[in-house]
This record gives structure tokens, C-alpha cells and sequence, in this order.
């Protein structure tokens, strides 16, 4: 896993820097910093470099899996193990792999035909196995099997399988392989009974999706996938209390034009039990109300451009949300974040774009331990997967703007660069690589974002900007943290920009004779914004007898240079003056030559 494709972890190995690895994931979006500090280099200021997601020395340790395709994976925390099934309707696999929080492989579950769907019951003691004719348990104690319930035959298709209100349930769908996935085939949902299943009653078009879990434990949450877009599927919660499933809200997405319907890879629910996610390939990650199935009144933000929703997982402490995603190339296919869409902390960013570490979060491979200490993801590139241990940072810490905010030059001016200083503190352990701090700048144009600014290990940064209005400036410089620290409260500091100064330099003869004239040579200047082109200068002389006269313009070259020429009627000191009235960027300028005029 690597944001550049170069060689990648294998397993068993550990990479303590997981900001290293994160660097390049949040590519460089401005390139503002690099001009500006060859500008601001003789005033000790510091480049902007690259934005990057940064934590505090978490690892990540792969596993090769040894399947061809992905069935479900289950997270038991009580025991620290990892189920995970190969779902190749073909591949007539007989056991379930089980992994270790390490990511090693520690043994399996035999079973007597391919296996699929599998679910944790509430407690942890059991683990439910899907395998063609019948739902199989396994104490998860001493990993062994403890009993079987007989199921319709599913030989290819495969099963969802979820534990809800103390009860097991199970969907089904024909097992001729060729109705497996057509949008078609009905699957229905069905209780796990003493000695046969029971059929509740609900079905659909398309495979279904189910979801349950100690957060909300009587509480089913069922989606319609597969089912092609024009059938705008739906998604329904159920309370599974008692021997009757009891249906809640159910939601369908598209609009009045058929735009926005549901493309559904996953589901998940929230540590509280309050909200529900939804892994929407065609949206991206819809976070929704449990009671109502509505919209969230805060929504997580887009994932990257080019990447599609594939899986989502809530850690059971509530503190983040993992949003798996298949994308090409560098663009990232896993985020972790706050779990709060309103934290506005920067996502960790994962690019799978490897053969040995997958290239894709795969629908529904994303579980956590129950304290958040470990994610656990599965990726595939074809037919290969892998299982990902991530661990994320186990605290949040506070941060902070101190001091006050300083400028450079202490007076701006339009067109040249301006440097902010400030200091950030943060809490907790030093960040593995510099963070950043945002900045905007509002003045009678609007508002403008600012390059961002790096770090330094003591906490000192400088925003660079390059003001191009007069006027009163506000800027307004924000840390949004990360999965180590907390936001800062956002500061401000008010400057007002000037025009850029000019000046004229001449260059004239100390003596010069009425009968072969004066030559003055000279060059206009000015800071900030080029000077605009075509310029005449005010050009005058003053005799001895202090008598003034304006002379032909002199005009200013691409270069800056001019040239003045003059004939002068009278002996003795002449003085030229030369001005530039100024323009909407500029100050005015002027300059004096004296030359003795003699014969």
C-alpha cells in the first residue's frame, strides 16, 4: 500500500511512520508557496510544501489471503481473532481462515461445503456460518463447531447472514448460477428455525444486503443491491424484538427523474446506534438517521474524485468512521476520520495501488475492534486479497493558535508577497511529519484560499500570500487537525494593503553647452505588479532665473529606461524634474537632475 505504487508492506511487516506513508496520498493542490519563497527567501520566510494527513506512529501490517474471492469477514474483539470466507461460488472452499490481531494466520474452521455469509452473535460466544444447505455455529471460546441448522440449497449464490433481536437471519436466492446477479431473481429473507427455516415474508428483486450489531441489537437494517438503478432500491430498518420481524422507514433515493438511486455495497451503524452509513457507489457515503432513514443534518464530505464508495465500518468506542472506496492509481481508496461529520479534522488517506497489497477496498471489508485500536481491511487487485491491521492513534489531543500574529513587511503592499507568522501548539505526541494550517483571505473581492503553510517542529509557521487588491485584507488562518488532534480555534489579523512604491533614477551630465543640448538617461521602477506598458513621464526644467517649462514627454521603454534630450536657451543651473503620476497599483515617483549649462 503505497501512495506511489513502489514497493509495498508484506506481511508480518511494520512501517512506524504512518504519516511517511500517508504523505503523497493528499496531493500538492496549489503551487503558490514554491514561487513565493524565492520571493521571501532573503527575509528567512518558510515554503509551502505538500498538504499531507499525519498521525502519531501507527503501523499497518498485510496479510496475503489465501482465497479467490471475498465473502464476509467478522471481527470477534473478545477473543482477538478475524474471520474471513471466500465467497467463490466455485471455489469449493471447506473452512473459514482465522487471523489473529496481528494479521497472522492462527487456524480455521472446517466446514463441509463452500461457505459464505457469516455473523458474530450479540454476545461474541458464537460465530454463524453460511455454507450451502444449513447455518453452522462455532464457539468462538475454543474454536470448535457447536451445531447446524438446515437452510434451503444455495450452492453458488451465496448468503448474507446477520444476528439481530437473539435471532439469526439469512437471505436466499436460487442456486442456479446464472440467477445469481440478475436484477431479476428474487431473494428473500429468512430466520434461522429449530429444525427448518422460516420465511418471513419480505423479499425482493436483487440481492439483498443485511446488517446488524451490538450497537443497535434488536434492530435489522436490510438494502436492496444489485438490482440495476432504473429499480431505484430501497433500504429499510426492521425491529427484530420479537418472533415477528416488524418493518420501520424504508427509503428509496432517486428523484422525480430517476437521477440518484441507491447503489448499495455496504451498511453500517453508528456507535451510539443513531445514525446508519451507507456505502453508495453511485454517491458516496450517505449518512442517515436510524429513526428515519432522512439525511443527516451534517454529511461527510465527498470522497476523492474518481473514487467509488465500496464499504464503511464505524469503531465501536464512536470515535471514526472508515470509508473503504475502489479507485485507480494514487487516488485514495480508504479514508478514516472522525466519526462526527462535523469535526472537521483531515481524513487519513490510503492509496492501494499495489500487486502485493491490493489495489481496491472490496464491498463490505472493513471491520473494527471494538475499542478502535485496529482496523481491519480486506483489498483485492483481481483475484488476489489481502487483510490490512491498521492502527490508528487510541486518544484525541487538543491544539491551539498562541501569541499573536505578525506580518512581513509590516505594512503590505499590493502585488508583493506577505508573509503571516504564528505559532501552533499541540497536545499529545509530536506528529510524525510537519502538519499544515489553512488560511483564507477576504477582502472587497471575496474571499480566496491561501496556500497552505508547514509546521515547524516548534511550532511556528508563515502563510505566504500575494495581496492583488488595495484595501483592508482579513485573513483568517485555521488548523483543522487530524486523527490526532483536535481543530484549532480559528484566528484572524486585518491588514491594509497599499499600492506597490515606485521610483525614477536619472543618470544626467554635471555640465553640458547650449549649442550641443543635454542627454538624461533614466529608469522608472516599481514593486508588486508589473508596470503597465506605454508610459510617458511629466518632464520639466527650471532655469536660473526660475523660469519653468514643460518639455515633451519622455517615453518609458518595455525595460523601464528613457531617454530626454533638450536644447536649453539659457546659461547656468537648469534643473530637470522628471514624475510618474502613478496608476490603480502604483504610487507616484519623481526625481531631479541639475546640469550647469555653459557657451
Amino acid at each position: 500500500m503505497t501512495p506511489h505504487g513502489g514497493p509495498s508492506i508484506i506481511a508480518g511487516r511494520q512501517q512506524s511512520l504512518w504519516g511517511a506513508k500517508l504523505k503523497n496520498s493528499q496531493r500538492l493542490r496549489r503551487v503558490t508557496g514554491i514561487a513565493l519563497a524565492a520571493a521571501l527567501g532573503s527575509a528567512g520566510l518558510v515554503a509551502v510544501g505538500a498538504p499531507a494527513a499525519y498521525a502519531a506512529t501507527p503501523s499497518d501490517e498485510v496479510a496475503k489471503l489465501p482465497i479467490s474471492s471475498f465473502g464476509a469477514m467478522v471481527v470477534d474483539s473478545a477473543h482477538e481473532r478475524v474471520y474471513v470466507s471466500d465467497g467463490s461460488k466455485a471455489s469449493g472452499s471447506s473452512q473459514v481462515h482465522v487471523y489473529n490481531f496481528q494479521g497472522q494466520k492462527v487456524g480455521s474452521l472446517p466446514t463441509d461445503k463452500t461457505v459464505s455469509g457469516m455473523a458474530l452473535s450479540a454476545d461474541g460466544a458464537t460465530l454463524h456460518v453460511s455454507q450451502t444447505d444449513r447455518i453452522l455455529t462455532f464457539d468462538t471460546a475454543t474454536q470448535t463447531r457447536s451445531g447446524a441448522k438446515f437452510t434451503s440449497y444455495d450452492v453458488n449464490c451465496g448468503r448474507e447472514v446477520a444476528v439481530a433481536g437473539g435471532k439469526t437471519w439469512f437471505t436466499e436466492t436460487p442456486y442456479t448460477d446464472s440467477y445469481c446477479d440478475r436484477a431479476e431473481n428474487n431473494t428473500s429473507l429468512n430466520k434461522v428455525g429449530d429444525t427448518y427455516p422460516v420465511g418471513t415474508g419480505w423479499s425482493t428483486l436483487g440481492r439483498m444486503k443485511l446488517e446488524a450489531g451490538p450497537e443497535a441489537p434488536d434492530r435489522l437494517v436490510m438494502g436492496q443491491a444489485g438490482a440495476g438503478t432504473d429499480q431505484n432500491p430501497f433500504l429499510t430498518t426492521f425491529d427484530a424484538s420479537g418472533e415477528t420481524l416488524v418493518r420501520g422507514p424504508q427509503r428509496r433515493f432517486a428523484d422525480a427523474e430517476g437521477k440518484g438511486a441507491l447503489d448499495l455495497k455496504d451498511i453500517a451503524q453508528s456507535a451510539d446506534g443513531k445514525r446508519i452509513a451507507v456505502a453508495d457507489a453511485a454517491y458516496g457515503t450517505r449518512l442517515l438517521d436510524a429513526g428515519d432513514l432522512t439525511d443527516a443534518p451534517t454529511a461527510y464530505r465527498p470522497l476523492p474524485e474518481g473514487a467509488k464508495a465500496s464499504a464503511v465500518a464505524f469503531s465501536g468506542d464512536g470515535k471514526y468512521v472508515a470509508r473503504g472506496a475502489a479507485a485507480s492509481g494514487s487516488t485514495p481508496d480508504l479514508l478514516i476520520q472522525p466519526a462526527d461529520p462535523a469535526d472537521g479534522a483531515t481524513p487519513l488517506e490510503f492509496a492501494f495501488e499495489s500487486e502485493l497489497d491490493g489495489a481496491r477496498v472490496v464491498p463490505q471489508g472493513l471491520g473494527w475492534a471494538k475499542d478502535g485500536s485496529r482496523l481491519f481491511a480486506v483489498t483485492a487487485s483481481g483475484s488476489q486479497h489481502w487483510l490490512h491491521v491498521i492502527k490508528p492513534p487510541a486518544a484525541q489531543y487538543d491544539s491551539r493558535f498562541t501569541g499573536t500574529l505578525s506580518t512581513t513587511p509590516s505594512k503590505p503592499v499590493v502585488g508583493e508577497p506577505l508573509g503571516i507568522r504564528g505559532k501552533l501548539e499541540l497536545d499529545g505526541p509530536a506528529p510524525a511529519e510537519p502538519v499544515k494550517v489553512a488560511a483564507v483571505r477576504k477582502d472587497a473581492d471575496g474571499t480566496q484560499e491561501v496556500a497552505d503553510a508547514k509546521v515547524a517542529a516548534d511550532g511556528s509557521f508563515t502563510v505566504l500570500d500575494v495581496p492583488d487588491r488595495l484595501g483592508e485584507a482579513t485573513y483568517t488562518l485555521r488548523f483543522l487537525g487530524d486523527v490526532t488532534h483536535r481543530p484549532a480555534e480559528d484566528v484572524t489579523v486585518t491588514v491594509d494593503v497599499a499600492k506597490a512604491a515606485t521610483a525614477i533614477e536619472l543618470t544626467a551630465p554635471a555640465e553640458a553647452t547650449r549649442a550641443g543640448g543635454v542627454e538624461i538617461t533614466g529608469k522608472l521602477t516599481g514593486q508588486g505588479r508589473a508596470l503597465p506598458s506605454g508610459i510617458d513621464l511629466k518632464v520639466t526644467r527650471t532655469d536660473r532665473l526660475g523660469s519653468t517649462g514643460e518639455l515633451t514627454a519622455a517615453s518609458v521603454a518595455a525595460d523601464g529606461t528613457f531617454r530626454i534630450r533638450d536644447l536649453p536657451s539659457k546659461k547656468g543651473k537648469t534643473v530637470y524634474a522628471v514624475s510618474y503620476e502613478g496608476d490603480a497599483l502604483h504610487t507616484a515617483s519623481s526625481a531631479e537632475a541639475t546640469v550647469r549649462v555653459v557657451g
